[in-house]
């Protein structure tokens, strides 16, 4: 019995000195927390020091247009479990460690995803198109190094529709500030954070409904 119970116990062991533990450091700045996590241990520190750089240069920017209300306090961790890109939630983004070594000029994948915590949709009212959508205009109104990592809004194709979502749908919104209405895409977006979003909102904000909007942009779509 002794015995099994000692080789259970190695067992054990094996197992938790097998899986990485995250190392963490924690940063303060202007009154905002960055904690910064990561299991992956050949991190370039250059690459960690940008993520941590883009954070307190992005981050504070999209609080006062968007939510001066939203979280002081950001955890990001850089996972070697994680296969996507990237993920937010509850204050957390998760970066894929495979995504970061094959692509550390796209910086502003942190853009994107601390974006997420300012919105702060909960339960959100609203498309996930939408969501997205905001999430990468707001990266291309406000990210450090779009054209480094060759990220931009593509062109309109005959295919595309407003709710392609992320770029395409970015792409759109961009269009709406610059020829119809300034403000337009920051009012949807408070409107989410309040539940009071309702497909109206455009009409009222710009005088036409979405595919009106989306029919205008197709007749000229140059930014």
């Amino acid at each position: 019995m002794k015995k099994i119970f000692f080789l259970s116990l190695l067992a054990l062991l094996a197992i938790i000195e097998s899986k990485p533990v995250a190392a963490q450091e924690i940063i303060k700045k202007n009154g905002y927390k960055l904690t910064f996590e990561s299991n992956f241990t050949a991190l370039d520190p250059q690459l960690k020091k940008r993520l941590i750089k883009t954070f307190f240069e992005v981050y504070p920017k999209l609080a006062k247009e968007y939510n001066p209300g939203t979280d002081k306090s950001v955890t990001f961790f850089v996972d070697t479990a994680y296969k996507g890109v990237a993920a937010t939630a509850n204050g957390k983004v998760t970066y894929s460690s495979i995504w970061m070594e094959k692509h550390p000029e796209d910086i502003d994948v942190v853009t994107h995803e601390v974006m997420h915590i300012v919105q702060d949709y909960g339960r959100s009212v609203g498309p996930g198109w939408l969501t997205e959508g905001i999430a990468d205009y707001a990266r291309y109104k406000f990210g450090v190094d779009n054209a480094g990592a060759k990220w931009n809004l593509p062109d309109l194709k005959p295919e595309h529709t407003y709710k392609n979502s992320y770029r395409i749908t970015a792409r759109f919104f961009a269009w709406i500030e610059k020829y119809v209405k300034a403000g337009t895409i920051k009012a949807v977006d408070e409107s989410l954070r309040e539940h009071t979003y309702t497909k109206d909102i455009w009409s009222k904000l710009t005088g036409k409904d979405l595919d009106g909007l989306w029919a205008d942009y197709v007749q000229q779509p140059n930014l």
